[in-house]
């Protein structure tokens, strides 16, 4: 997976689309991420003893990582992420649009 904690992804799919948000998460065994006020949820709990306070709470949940495109820190767009090595040796990520080809981060 091309997707690293704390970057700014747009959501593609489902009932967020459009929305924007930070990485909080990368589950890499499921291939799902983690996004900051994203696909949030209602969840009813129970008390378990002195640790968690009954009620509704809202969280976030899981998505697929495809569900998400990475947004190129040089050109504000969402893109497609490449690698390339660069002169010291070293892999980095690219950003695939036609006129931008800049290393992210």
């Amino acid at each position: 997976m091309k997707l690293r904690t704390s970057d700014n992804v747009l959501i593609i799919k489902g009932r967020d689309r459009g929305k924007q948000g930070s990485i909080t998460q990368v589950l890499l065994d499921k291939q799902k991420v983690i996004v900051e006020g994203v696909n949030v949820v209602v969840r009813h709990t129970k008390a378990t003893g002195t640790v968690r306070q009954a009620g509704i709470i809202q969280k976030e949940m899981p998505m697929h990582s495809a569900n998400v495109m990475l947004i190129c820190t040089h050109c504000n767009r969402p893109t497609r992420v490449g690698s390339r090595r660069l002169a010291d040796g070293t892999k980095a990520r690219v950003c695939t649009r036609q006129g931008c080809q800049e290393v992210i981060e």
